[in-house]
């Protein structure tokens, strides 16, 4: 995954300020990344880039997606001092976060397929604006499913949609809009509503805020060939309740938007 320059300047400007004196260390110096807490990493790509981008040398030891235990070198990094300096805390910030995603992702994956070998776990767009590639890709990295990445990857008709035109309505005016290759998914927060959906078109229905029972019933009212999706505060100990509905996908906000950084520490050597 290549990182604009323009970003990481960005990333690096709001760390640093207008007068770093605090990294301006002369020299040539050694570090390394490693875990203190055990996890799924994700986020090495990106603090690849930030490094490189400072002219730093980086040798990666791990890749995203692998699990790790407390005590693993990630990557070791080699340069000039005040540039290792200068990108750590970033560094270290974007991979912890990133990781921390990839092992919440995992959790729910194993916790759903504990149950059901056939269901998808997968993300949502509740990401931090400026952030969705490196999350998106910390799903992926966990063994989920990243759902649409925006707005033009599936047309995904919600209640306020359904509010102003209603089911049928909406779905006949996104599809003639669409191109003939791109999904439509609707919100449906009743079984009623979902089976309208259904009937009007949807490629996928989206049973949302349903309690586990509800959920069932929703799937058991479609007919076959509808992909169904449950949603809606769903947590990861939630997932196996879901799981168990017979429903396609599990999507979870949850593990972008309150996902704990898994904990790394940067050192420098000797």
């Amino acid at each position: 995954m290549r990182i604009e320059r323009s970003r990481i300047e960005r990333w690096l400007r709001e760390d640093l300020g207008c007068h770093d004196i605090t990294n301006d260390v002369p020299g040539e110096t050694n570090g390394r990344l490693i875990t203190t807490t055990a996890g799924v990493i994700a986020g090495l790509d990106a603090a690849t880039e930030l490094f490189n981008h400072l002219g730093c040398s980086v040798d990666l030891r791990r890749s995203s997606g692998e699990r790790v235990e407390a005590g693993e070198t990630l990557f070791r990094v080699s340069g000039p001092a005040s540039a290792v300096l200068r990108g750590e805390r970033v560094a270290l910030n974007v991979a912890g976060h990133a990781s921390g995603i990839a092992t919440r992702t995992r959790t729910a994956v194993d916790a759903a397929h504990r149950v059901s070998d056939s269901v998808t776990v997968a993300g949502t767009r509740k990401t931090t604006p400026g952030l969705r590639g490196i999350e998106k890709r910390a799903i992926a990295a966990g063994g989920g499913d990243t759902h649409r990445l925006d707005c033009s990857h599936m047309v995904m008709i919600k209640d306020n949609h359904i509010a102003v035109l209603g089911v049928e309505r909406a779905v006949e005016r996104f599809r003639e809009r669409s191109s003939f290759a791109t999904s439509v998914e609707v919100e449906a927060e009743t079984t009623e509503v979902a089976v309208a959906a259904a009937d009007a078109g949807a490629d996928v229905v989206l049973l949302d805020n349903m309690t586990p029972a509800e959920t069932e019933a929703a799937v058991e009212a479609l007919p076959e060939g509808v992909l169904t999706e449950a949603s809606g505060g769903i947590t990861v100990e939630d997932v196996p309740s879901y799981a168990e509905t017979g429903v396609d996908v599990v999507s979870l906000g949850s593990i972008t938007h309150s996902a704990p950084a898994l904990d790394l520490s940067f050192r420098i050597d000797g």
